[in-house]
């Protein structure tokens, strides 16, 4: 634990990896995974390759639950308790009770110290850039509220996108059609999906590719990066949800470094919250704009 006393807190969809985790000293709050009418702990004893199994060969669907305000409470309050304040951040309001639960403990806990949440307004890494962020800053020693003023006026510039390889886990999970999931398989399309953070993380449908994966990548990649000026070069993810075949992450970052001279690239693995929704093989590229850029689709 870093020696100022602020405790940088977050969801564990931010998937940031645990390089960036100790590096920022980041305490994790994990969802809830339920298969088979039995609860789980994300990325403590299940993993997305388990739930991909259950599917595929039992049609079981997983569901994903949100974190209550008792567990969050009585998380902030270990820390209150020790004399740290709290900056949380959340997954995207738009997506998932585990924002307002958060908020619900912090203002339960006033008396006892300072928790500030923030929403994301976004999913996976979209939101691990924010918490990122939050870490510099309190590694520079800034206050509190001033980390939590920057970091929440940083949230429109993030830009969270994926291709999926299947739409099968959307379509069972209510969110696209059969007809659609049927309509994209005999096309070979590989939908992108956009997060949007000006709803707070709703997710809408963009740019369709044809053909196999692989390909579908490198020209999503390039529509991501190509001749872009609005960047923020600090950082960028790769964030998979497994791969068939691993080389792909590797042609994926070879050709983010041809196109943009990021100072550093982080390729993770979703959590299993975003994975029982996005299916193998789904593959996004994260980043942070400028304020005041506009958004690609």
């Amino acid at each position: 634990m870093p020696d100022h006393k602020i405790v940088l807190s977050a969801d564990t969809p931010c998937d940031i990896g645990d390089e960036l985790r100790q590096r920022y000293h980041v305490s994790l709050h994990p969802l809830h995974i339920i298969l088979d009418d039995k609860q789980y702990t994300d990325g403590v004893d299940i993993t997305s390759e388990a739930l991909y199994e259950a599917w595929w060969k039992r049609k079981l669907l997983p569901r994903t639950a949100a974190i209550n305000p008792d567990e969050y409470q009585r998380n902030f309050a270990s820390f209150l308790d020790q004399g740290y304040e709290v900056i949380h951040i959340s997954l995207g309001s738009g997506l998932s009770s585990s924002n307002p639960n958060a908020q619900i403990a912090a203002d339960a806990l006033k008396s006892q110290g300072n928790v500030y949440v923030i929403d994301s307004c976004s999913l996976s890494t979209g939101f691990g850039l924010l918490v990122c962020e939050a870490g510099e800053r309190i590694k520079a020693g800034m206050s509190a509220k001033q980390v939590v003023k920057e970091v929440t006026a940083l949230t429109p510039d993030t830009r969270a996108s994926f291709i999926l390889d299947t739409l099968e886990f959307m379509r069972a999970g209510g969110r696209c059609s059969s007809i659609a999931q049927i309509g994209a398989a005999l096309m070979n399309l590989k939908p992108t999906i956009i997060v949007r953070n000006d709803r707070q993380g709703s997710m809408v449908v963009g740019k369709k590719y044809m053909g196999k994966l692989a390909p579908s990548l490198m020209k999503y990649v390039d529509d991501q990066l190509k001749n872009r000026t609005d960047l923020v070069l600090d950082r960028v993810f790769v964030t998979h949800s497994g791969m068939d075949d691993p080389a792909i992450i590797d042609k994926v970052v070879a050709r983010i470094r041809e196109l943009q001279p990021f100072k550093e690239i982080f390729v993770t693995q979703a959590s299993c919250t975003i994975s029982a929704h996005s299916g193998p093989n789904t593959l996004g590229v994260l980043f942070l704009t400028k304020p005041g850029s506009v958004a690609a689709n």
